[in-house]
């Protein structure tokens, strides 16, 4: 996983907010390496190890409700690319065109099922495939669709420099994001996607600068440990 050369980054990351960033990762390459391979081989295992556990929350899925077992949608990674996420769907078939990226409490998009996968985070097991193709790592930022990113500071698009992440110190600490949605909704009465870029964006984002500043190999299993103990919390 190594970093591409400044000159061959898009020109909107080119900037000297990201410039710190770039030169305190570039110093660290061999965690950037061990980085892909702890997630490679994880990835693998896991897959393995939870397949049955997969299979039967497909068979779960198509039981409670019409459509796909599996929500597909276009997010940005690493250096802007876009890819796909993998995700079980939690909600109701084209929910994503009946509504704003993100929700809020009580969203009436939200299944039976997909509000218990939500709570467990089982929905996320899946992106297993997007780690194992190099698209995402077990921790990073969250993956943003593309109106999001384009609300980004130039500080922001640091976070770009590494792959999107299942979990991270943010996840953590807005694991109820929901709540924190709907709380921004009764006191403002602004929409949904107004809140997320102009209050919740803004506050995730120290948490994942801060990740930036302090990546290490054993910073990411510490974060991996600290999820499962905030899931099983």
């Amino acid at each position: 996983m190594r970093l591409k050369r400044w000159d061959q980054l898009p020109e909107y990351m080119k900037n000297e907010k990201v410039r710190p960033y770039y030169e305190m990762l570039k110093r660290r390459q061999w965690d950037l390496l061990l980085k892909r391979v702890m997630d490679l081989v994880m990835a693998l295992i896991l897959t393995v190890i939870l397949s049955p556990v997969m299979l039967i929350l497909a068979v779960c899925i198509k039981l409670d409700s019409r459509g796909p077992v599996f929500f597909r949608q276009k997010r940005i990674t690493r250096y802007g690319k876009v890819y796909r996420i993998f995700k079980f769907r939690t909600m109701i078939a084209d929910a994503d065109k009946k509504g704003p990226a993100v929700t809020a409490a009580g969203d009436s998009r939200i299944t039976r099922m997909g509000n218990l996968l939500r709570k467990c985070r089982l929905d996320e097991l899946p992106q297993l495939f997007n780690v194992i193709s190099g698209d995402m790592s077990f921790v990073g930022t969250r993956p943003e669709v593309k109106k999001y990113v384009d609300a980004y500071s130039d500080e922001m698009f640091a976070t770009l420099l590494l792959p999107a992440g299942i979990t991270s110190r943010t996840s953590i600490a807005y694991k109820d994001e929901d709540e924190v949605m709907e709380k921004y909704l009764r006191e403002t009465g602004s929409t949904v996607d107004e809140i997320y870029i102009r209050y919740v964006l803004p506050e995730k984002m120290k948490y994942n600068l801060d990740y930036l500043k302090k990546f290490s190999i054993f910073g990411d299993i510490k974060v991996m440990i600290d999820t499962v103990f905030a899931v099983i919390r």
